[in-house]
């Protein structure tokens, strides 16, 4: 049975060097989650402008719903300018005090987080009180569902107290190696190693789960228990890197909320990332099947020592 996700944050408008695409992490994520066979809903906030009625069209054609998108009649659509060097890599350029920073709590949000199976989350949605406040009520009314934190630190859009709190809400982290050493940094954490740093970060903010993806090295996770799992990097020809890690978070929640085991999640979210990232965007269609042929052909592989 298709088990429903929902994820709460930024929808809005990547400007590329080639033109305008559909983002935000959550955007990608629930757009990933569907493709998978899964029911993903998304909750975000658009202003009352064309960037607004376009990302509403865009977001249908994508074949998500816009029902639990909110308009915004003082605030104007999100837009992060993108740029990208010449080995693929992103510099994001994120605009402030837009939409999505102000997505109000009503009844209907309650009920699509409350009821799904496993939410997502990020820190760029709680630049700003409303949102913020907003994600903290919703958390509180859902107990029982699992909590996915995709930290996506982006520079001047979190602090190490909205870092810390949302680590207290997740049940499961992912974040990359920069950033796990980034939440070392500001909270306090002593180990230098990334595992270890994993371990210490499990049993400091009572986590079950830390992925950590390591670019184009692939990706290692960790359990409560002290499972450790570790997939290596593809070779691939890289088109850019928009939307990889929410592949790859997609990938790993579809198949372990689906009961599959975590290293077969880690590495369908791994390959799934991996694919991603030859195309340009982060919305280019690719079919589970398609993740899983690309799973089981000869593979050149980065790995690294990791433990």
């Amino acid at each position: 049975m298709p088990k429903k996700i929902a994820a709460f944050g930024e929808l809005l408008w990547d400007l590329l060097p080639t033109g305008k695409v559909l983002g935000g992490a959550p955007t990608n994520f629930i757009y990933r989650i569907n493709s998978f066979g899964d029911q993903g809903t998304l909750l975000s906030k658009v202003g009352n402008d064309k960037a607004g009625r376009d990302a509403r069209t865009a977001l249908r054609n994508l074949g998500l719903s816009d029902e639990n998108i909110q308009t915004d009649y003082e605030f104007p659509t999100g837009s992060v300018k993108v740029k990208i060097d010449e080995q693929g890599l992103v510099d994001f350029n994120i605009i402030t005090d837009v939409a999505y920073d102000h997505i109000e709590i009503n009844t209907e949000m309650i009920d699509a987080f409350s009821q799904a199976d496993c939410v997502c989350f990020g820190t760029l949605v709680q630049r700003y009180g409303i949102s913020k406040n907003t994600l903290r009520e919703l958390i509180h009314e859902s107990p029982d569902v699992v909590k996915f934190l995709d930290v996506n630190l982006r520079k001047k859009c979190y602090t190490a107290a909205t870092l810390e709190d949302s680590l207290r809400m997740a049940n499961i982290l992912k974040a990359n190696d920069e950033e796990l050493l980034i939440i070392k940094d500001l909270l306090g954490l002593k180990n230098e190693n990334l595992p270890n740093l994993a371990k210490e970060a499990l049993e400091t903010f009572k986590l079950d789960i830390i992925l950590c993806t390591l670019g184009s090295n692939g990706a290692f996770c960790l359990t409560k228990e002290e499972v450790f799992c570790y997939d290596p990097g593809y070779q691939i020809t890289l088109g850019d890197t928009v939307g990889s890690g929410d592949a790859f978070s997609a990938g790993f929640i579809h198949y372990f909320m689906n009961r599959q085991p975590i290293d077969e999640a880690l590495r369908f979210g791994n390959a799934a990332g991996a694919m991603v990232a030859t195309t340009t965007g982060a919305t280019s269609p690719i079919s589970k099947e398609q993740i899983i042929g690309f799973m089981g052909m000869p593979q050149k592989r980065n790995s690294v020592k990791v433990i």
